[in-house]
């Protein structure tokens, strides 16, 4: 399956062939239909292995010291795995449907969703904090939650781009800038720490 991430990873889901995946896999099309059905639904396994465990996602996020943190943890985890050594540059999820046609709908509908639920959590978590006082009670939940994703997001294009891993955590680190955060922001660190190893994707 790891093979299939890969694939699909550095291909995209429509220019991704079987003949690619076969031959990254070491298996026949007849064995790869027997086992999955057919390409999306090899796919949508292999974007859920990129993705990880929801509920692992959900728990870093949530036992942040704070919403800031989340944020700043999640931005610093998609630097560092956009520009890993051993995979494909980038994010699956952004790649991945990038040119889809309406063909695969039902595949984009499905990224989707993954994306929609990071927001999601990313929202309640700053929402908590607004909640709390840690957050000034004008903050803007889904906006910050919005502007977090959609930096991610372009990272991922900037990383296929060429972009080193110092160029996109001194983008992240700007991107905090925004945030109402209290105490002030600390510098965005250029090593992976436990925190941000939970919030990347398994490989």
């Amino acid at each position: 399956m790891r093979a299939a991430m890969l694939t699909f990873w550095r291909y995209g889901y429509e220019t991704c062939s079987v003949a690619d995946l076969t031959a990254a896999m070491g298996v026949n099309a007849p064995s790869l239909y027997a086992a999955f059905g057919d390409k999306k639904r090899l796919f949508l396994e292999a974007m859920h292995l990129y993705a990880g465990d929801p509920d692992e996602l959900a728990r870093a996020i949530n036992d942040a010291p704070t919403a800031c943190e989340a944020a700043r943890t999640f931005m610093t985890a998609a630097a560092t795995r956009y520009t890993g050594e051993a995979t494909p540059r980038g994010c699956l999820l952004a790649s991945a449907t990038a040119s889809g046609s309406a063909a695969s709908a039902d595949v984009q509908a499905a990224v989707t969703k993954v994306r929609s639920r990071m927001r999601s959590l990313l929202r309640k978590r700053i929402e908590r904090d607004v909640a709390s006082g840690v957050l000034p009670p004008e903050t803007q939940a889904e906006q910050f939650a919005n502007l977090t994703v959609a930096v991610t997001q372009g990272m991922s294009v900037l990383a296929r781009d060429g972009a080193s891993r110092d160029q996109l955590l001194s983008i992240a680190e700007a991107a905090m800038d925004a945030w109402p955060c209290l105490p002030p922001r600390k510098p965005v660190s250029r090593r992976t720490p436990a925190r941000a190893k939970r919030l990347m994707p398994h490989s």
